[in-house]
């Protein structure tokens, strides 16, 4: 296996790269403590093609393969985890699902604006009464004539204040579990949709989080993504992948922690001399080192999967399950090497700390990725 990067990758790498110390690294902090990134990052990410990656070029996107995606989404995910979930979620979750599962018409009229930044998609799954059991949906939409009428409520809809389109999940027959569930492409904007935005998080502090709300909410049947009645099927193909992306913040933040914990060992004194020379913090620090290369590795192994077109979605949830507790101990690895200075915010490490924590929560727990993976390895089916 070749693991070297092409030219182009290195170039996505160097782009992502600049653009995370010029427009990201700069704000973070603020944008943690007025819980809201500048919503001005939207139309740049896309300027630079960062929203339209492996999306096809004749629908406006940058073409591109899910290696270089994962490069770019390492990176903002190293500067601010919210920015990161900007594009996991409107390209990886929304864009990259209209794009395999939509009609020429919606593909036409939703991923030329998804991807330049002229719109932002939301994924519309999580109910505030189903979180991992992710088919018993309650959200219900009812055919009538030419139209479905929606009702019913989201919960912690990452960009969902500013999301323009919803890929929302809904019943639309009695058929018990996942197997009556459809997805739909509404617009945000549809008489009868409502927003609340979710702050006090204890991370993602800048990110759009929200409670949608729909209220008899008209749609043609055209807004229907694929097949009556195979909403989960899209939503686990479309989760599948964004565990990849998650795996792939997940080693961002892990190597902010890193750079963070070297940085400070190298400056901070202590009996004499930096706190660098001392094995204990040697040790915090090579546990990092470790748990960087170690997730990177299983992140990449499942863009590689995909690019060449082979079953990914274990490899999916094992990398999204070691990246995201990686995160977590990187962290606090690197805030025990600051010591209390850790516990300020003046420092970055507690933000990576705030940030890394959800990583273990959504797109899946690490216990649904352990079921998921314990079943895929014993053949035991889930009922």
């Amino acid at each position: 296996m070749n693991l070297e990067l092409s030219e182009e990758q290195a170039a996505v790498r160097r782009l992502a790269e600049d653009f995370v110390a010029r427009e990201v690294t700069p704000y973070a902090a603020a944008w943690d403590r007025a819980e809201s990134v500048d919503r001005s990052i939207v139309k740049k990410l896309g300027a630079l093609g960062f929203l339209g990656l492996t999306v096809p070029e004749e629908y406006g996107g940058s073409g591109g393969d899910h290696l270089a995606y994962c490069l770019v989404t390492e990176e903002l995910g190293r500067g601010d985890s919210s920015v990161r979930g900007i594009v996991s979620v409107s390209l990886g979750l929304v864009a990259k699902t209209v794009a395999h599962w939509g009609s020429e018409e919606q593909k036409r009229a939703w991923l030329p604006r998804l991807t330049s930044g002229e719109a932002l998609g939301c994924f519309g799954l999580t109910e505030p009464g189903t979180g991992s059991d992710a088919g018993n949906l309650a959200t219900r939409a009812v055919r009538d004539g030419g139209d479905y009428v929606i009702n019913g409520s989201k919960m912690f809809i990452t960009n969902g204040t500013w999301a323009d389109l919803v890929l929302l999940f809904a019943r639309t027959n009695d058929t018990p579990g996942h197997r009556g569930v459809s997805a739909f492409l509404v617009p945000a904007d549809a008489p009868g949709l409502s927003r609340r935005p979710i702050h006090g998080k204890l991370g993602l502090r800048g990110q759009a989080t929200a409670e949608v709300v729909l209220q008899d909410v008209r749609v043609p049947a055209s807004a229907l993504l694929g097949p009556e009645g195979k909403g989960f099927s899209i939503a686990m193909s479309a989760l599948a992948k964004g565990r990849m992306s998650v795996a792939a913040g997940c080693v961002g933040i892990a190597r902010a922690a890193l750079d963070a914990a070297v940085g400070y060992a190298g400056q901070r004194e202590q009996f004499g001399r930096s706190i660098a020379h001392y094995q204990l913090v040697q040790e915090l620090i090579s546990d990092i080192s470790v748990d960087v290369d170690a997730a990177r590795l299983l992140t990449w192994r499942v863009a590689d999967l995909i690019d060449r077109g082979e079953e990914f979605a274990t490899a999916a949830s094992k990398a999204k399950l070691f990246a995201s507790e990686a995160a977590v101990r990187a962290a606090n690895n690197a805030l025990q090497v600051y010591g209390g200075y850790g516990y300020i915010d003046e420092y970055p490490v507690g933000k990576l700390a705030r940030d890394a924590r959800v990583m273990t929560l959504y797109e899946g727990t690490s216990q649904i990725q352990k079921l998921i993976i314990g079943r895929a390895e014993t053949g035991v089916s889930a009922f």
